[in-house]
Formats: structure tokens, C-alpha cells, sequence
């Protein structure tokens, strides 16, 4: 447990009700081995030594549903299940609202990522002590072109310098708090992308391809070969 004035706040964006799996579920309820995919977030973050309190952001419709996991799984950490907005963005604004004065930083992790694994969330934990604002990668594996809306090559990028970004994305809490208010009605694809809008530099330390964000029927596939992987571990 870290000191009152260093306080970590996890904030657990998962209201999604997952349009593009074309099932009657909520994304982060989906089971993989009998067990939704919410609850496995949640336990790397609860077991997680750097991490002091869970924020989980939920669907409206489904607060009751996740407080009665949270309870089940025994996952102490979560002090709060809140209502989510229409947009992952307004789901994070929602849980910056309530995090308290003590936090000093704030971790925040895709609902349906369950793989992520403790080695990540300290590395990028202590990279933000350092400096402020840093997010989890990877390397880029394909090659990449960019095209023009003819469909025909531009130009094709060199993978040497880009990376795919994951969450957890963390960020001294004054600093995504004034992210959020500053540029929050700008469309972006993630929470750094409004910290670089105002100018500040974030650090990418090296993620984990087991890292998956659970969006498709495809990623499924991979979710349970993952799951049976671990498993073995």
C-alpha cells in the first residue's frame, strides 16, 4: 500500500455493450473459461501491489449486475461502481469526477484487457513517477501503408518508429484532470492524446502482445487461447 500523498487510483472504463460482436451481452461480461472478462481486469488490479483503490465504470443498466460480481470475486479494491457515459471518453470523465484529492496518480485501464499482467502495470507505473504521463506498446509487426481515398498507396511507413498503444495509460491525476477539462470535446483515439494536445511529452514503455483489447468474435479466439495459456503458468 502506498503512503496517503502517493495514492494510485485504477479507473476501470467498461460500460461498452460491445455492437460489434453482434451478441444480446455486454462486452465485459462475455465468459472466457466461465468467468467474464471484467473479473479477470479486475484481479490483476486488485492483486497489483501499486494500486490502492478500483474505480470500475459501468452501463447504467448493469450497475447492479457488476456490483453482485464485485462482491462475488471479492474484489475489495473496487470502492466504487458508477454509471458510464455514451462514449469510453465521457465513461473516464465520469470516473476523474470522483477520484479524491489523495490520489496522486491515476491508472487507467481498459475494461476488456484482462491479459494484461503485473510486470506491465509496475513498469508503467514507475515510468509516470518519473515523468509524469506514460502508456503501454508495442511494436508494430505488419507493414503499414497510408492510403489515399482512391485506395492506392501513399506512402509506406516505417515500422521502426511505430508502436500500437495499450492501456494501462497513466497520468498524475491534476494532469489528466486538466487534460480532460481542457480538451475533452476534441475526438481523440485515447487519454495521452489529450495530455499531448496540451503540449506535454508521455513516455511508451514496452507492453506485452498477450495485451489484447477483446473488441471482435475474432479476439475471442485469442482470448481463449490466452486464458488456457495462462492457465498452464
Amino acid at each position: 500500500m502506498t503512503g496517503q500523498t502517493d495514492k494510485i487510483t485504477a479507473l476501470v472504463p467498461a460500460a461498452g455493450m460491445g455492437a460489434r460482436m453482434n451478441i444480446d451481452l455486454a462486452k465485459p461480461l462475455i465468459e472466457i473459461k466461465n468467468k467474464p472478462i471484467i473479473v479477470y481486469t479486475l484481479e490483476v488490479l486488485q492483486a497489483h501491489p501499486l494500486i490502492d483503490e478500483i474505480v470500475l465504470i459501468f452501463s447504467k443498466e448493469g450497475l447492479d449486475k457488476a456490483r453482485s460480481f464485485v462482491a462475488a470475486y471479492r474484489l475489495t479494491k473496487v470502492s466504487r461502481v458508477i454509471a458510464g457515459g455514451a462514449s469510453r471518453k465521457e465513461s473516464v470523465r465520469n470516473g476523474l469526477e470522483v477520484v479524491d484529492s489523495k490520489t496522486r496518480f491515476v491508472v487507467i485501464h481498459d475494461g476488456v484487457r484482462p491479459f494484461v499482467d503485473e510486470g506491465c502495470v509496475t513498469r508503467v507505473i514507475e515510468e509516470a513517477k518519473v515523468c509524469g504521463a506514460a502508456v503501454l506498446g508495442v511494436p508494430v509487426k505488419p507493414t503499414v501503408k497510408r492510403l489515399n481515398n482512391r485506395m492506392e498507396v501513399d506512402e509506406t511507413l516505417k515500422r521502426d518508429r511505430l508502436w500500437e498503444i495499450q492501456t494501462p495509460q497513466v497520468f498524475e491525476r491534476e494532469l489528466i484532470q486538466k487534460a480532460y477539462l481542457r480538451c475533452s470535446k476534441l475526438g481523440v483515439p485515447d487519454d495521452a492524446s489529450l495530455v499531448e494536445m496540451m503540449g506535454r511529452k508521455v513516455r511508451v514503455v514496452m507492453g506485452s502482445y498477450f495485451n489484447i483489447k477483446i473488441t471482435t468474435q475474432e479476439d475471442l479466439v485469442f482470448a481463449e487461447a490466452i486464458a488456457a495459456v495462462r492457465a498452464l503458468e
